[in-house]
């Protein structure tokens, strides 16, 4: 049974439909989506994910194991290739098990 969506406003006025208890407005979110690095290769909820723990850099990011990562709300297995590939790039890799 699907959840029906309902009408939200953000504090800048966007009005937008949800049906999760998710509070980011997609305007919002479309305009604060950085254009490089490797959070721009992140969907919203996974970029906005790490940054609400924090992470921000991969330095940050490599002191994390996989399944540590896919613990935070928001992260899903598919972000996990953009974040090895964005990881590798720089010489890093997530922490061991």
């Amino acid at each position: 049974m699907k959840a029906e969506k309902t009408l939200r406003i953000c504090e800048k006025g966007h009005k937008f439909y949800k049906s999760s208890d998710c509070q980011s407005c997609p305007t919002c979110d479309k305009e604060h989506k950085p254009n490089s690095g490797f959070l721009s290769k992140l969907s919203s909820p996974a970029r906005n994910a790490l940054l609400h723990d924090g992470i921000d850099t991969l330095q940050k990011l490599s002191t994390y194991t996989e399944k540590e990562i896919l613990r935070i709300h928001g992260m899903g297995p598919k972000s996990i290739p953009n974040l090895k590939s964005s990881l590798e790039e720089e010489g890093l890799t997530f922490k061991e098990n």
